[in-house]
């Protein structure tokens, strides 16, 4: 990902003035379902969204939806492993209240009160004790580094149940010997930062709370692994993701012969069909290739205004990333577009003061976490204008400058104000300037830095960031969906060429 070059902290104030221009499930389903679902718009779902507009009608089996529903699944895992560089399982809890989450709790409060109360039989009853340390067991062994034979060789032979039910036979067993054991035990296989649990653990004396954060700390421990492999895999999951991707794409579109209507119709919205069949498929793949390059690049870059969403087949996978990506984007064109205006506004007094694009920056991007529309931002707008004011007056003082007269008070407000509106000059600069940044990022062939725009330095931090995720996602998309997307436009040069051959001849037939 390439750096940004730092810029001077007042270059902001520059170019303020330089804008620029539920089917069936019998032996075969019906892929057109029923004539209401014919004369319905299609959705866009990715899994089954065609299933139920194809046309002509096809039928498939169950089996084989089911079998491409499934891959799918496998598809997305696999693809954000490769998207993702911070990728992490997490641990699955149910949501609190849920009917899951109250099972799950009675569950677990009655095993536990089981097992005390065995335990506090005369003599104890090991019956649950010994089911619990065979599960400790599996566990431990599994998660000991293969090259630590030593101490997997040691849990058997300490945690030899065989053993320890004979000794439980014989009311000769010290449980709580064996829970400090295990705990020992985890201590030097567990990740560092399962440290402060296992001193917790280690300065218990009830023998179930023991138990009890055993078994929890054992299912962190698995995760720990389970992450570190993914980590140390990920070059050779992100290799063979894409051709994983290809392939569980191809099943989806066996099931679905019109599953890319809404790609089609995101990729094409900057096709020119006058400017571009002057060098028509008779050009040659690469010309086509190079078409597509362009239209997809625009495509991508489109995604990231408010206006627009990624409901495409070839998205699915990233449009929560998408979505993301583009309130970032916008809500950093909107931050820009103030700082710029309240530089040129309030002058000299401000410029070069770092701490106040610093703050405003802050406050504006809390301010407009739940913005996700224009029609949002013109809601925000009152408290947008009321922090922006604020942060002035606070930066005035700070310097010990004037305070900004009435009349300049009422000047700033209406020109922040004025920001909500989608064709405002300098939100528009600043919207195009963000826009052509990261236009060159994905085009670039090469790694050199690429030079923040004009007037936005004080946002150098935030663009790179999502320069570095964009062009993630539109680089791994193009290797996966690259062949489709060049038959979309192939197929739409040579409609073009098939039009104007039409009209040629049309004209040609009138002029005999």
């Amino acid at each position: 990902m390439p750096d940004s070059n730092p810029k001077m902290e007042n270059e902001d104030e520059h170019d303020i003035n330089d804008a620029s221009t539920s089917t069936n499930c019998d032996t075969n389903i019906n892929t057109t379902a029923q004539n209401e679902a014919q004369n319905a718009q299609p959705s866009p779902n990715f899994m089954m969204g065609g299933l139920t507009g194809a046309s002509p009608p096809k039928f498939v089996s169950f089996d084989e939806i089911v079998k491409a529903a499934n891959g799918m699944k496998n598809m997305a895992l696999a693809h954000e492993i490769a998207v993702d560089k911070n990728f992490q399982l997490q641990k699955l809890e149910p949501e609190d209240g849920s009917f899951h989450r109250r099972v799950k709790e009675i569950m677990h409060k009655a095993f536990w009160n089981l097992l005390a109360e065995q335990l506090a039989e005369t003599p104890p009853n090991y019956s649950h004790a010994l089911v619990l340390l065979k599960e400790i067991k599996e566990s431990l062994e599994e998660l000991v580094p293969p090259q630590n034979s030593r101490i997997k060789k040691n849990i058997r032979e300490v945690l030899d149940l065989d053993l320890i039910k004979q000794l439980a036979e014989k009311d000769a067993l010290n449980f709580h010997h064996y829970a400090q054991y295990i705990v020992t035990t985890m201590s030097k296989i567990c990740a560092p930062v399962r440290d402060e649990k296992i001193r917790e653990l280690s300065q218990q004396v009830d023998v179930i709370e023991i138990f009890k954060g055993v078994m929890e700390l054992l299912q962190l421990m698995r995760l720990d692994l389970a992450n570190f492999t993914i980590t140390m895999m990920r070059p050779n999951i992100i290799a063979s993701s894409i051709e994983y991707e290809k392939a569980k794409f191809a099943d989806f579109l066996k099931v679905n012969s019109n599953g890319l209507q809404y790609t089609e119709k995101w990729l094409l919205r900057h096709f020119d069909a006058e400017k571009m069949t002057g060098s028509s498929s008779s050009a040659g793949v690469a010309n086509i290739r190079q078409i597509t390059h362009s239209l997809l690049t625009e495509a991508y870059l489109d995604l990231l205004e408010w206006d627009f969403n990624p409901d495409a087949e070839t998205l699915m996978l990233d449009q929560g990333r998408l979505l993301e990506l583009r309130d970032i984007t916008s809500r950093l064109s909107i931050i820009g577009s103030v700082i710029l205006l309240v530089n040129n506004t309030v002058g000299a007094p401000i410029h070069g003061v770092s701490s106040f694009k610093k703050n405003i920056k802050q406050h504006l991007n809390v301010l407009l976490e739940s913005v996700h529309s224009n029609k949002d931002l013109e809601a925000a707008m009152p408290n947008i204008v009321l922090q922006v004011k604020t942060d002035v007056k606070t930066t005035l003082q700070e310097i010990n400058a004037a305070e900004m007269s009435g009349e300049l008070e009422a000047l700033l407000e209406g020109q922040v104000v004025d920001v909500a509106d989608t064709k405002h000059k300098i939100r528009y600069l600043v919207s195009l300037r963000i826009r052509q940044f990261l236009q060159k990022i994905i085009q670039s062939q090469s790694i050199a830095p690429q030079q923040v725009p004009p007037g936005l330095s004080s946002l150098q931090e935030e663009l790179t960031a999502v320069a570095a995720r964009f062009v993630i996602l539109v680089s791994h998309n193009r290797s996966v969906f690259g062949e489709y997307y060049q038959d979309i436009v192939a197929n739409a040069l040579a409609r073009s060429d098939v039009d104007n051959n039409k009209e040629i001849h049309g004209a040609h037939a009138m002029e005999l």
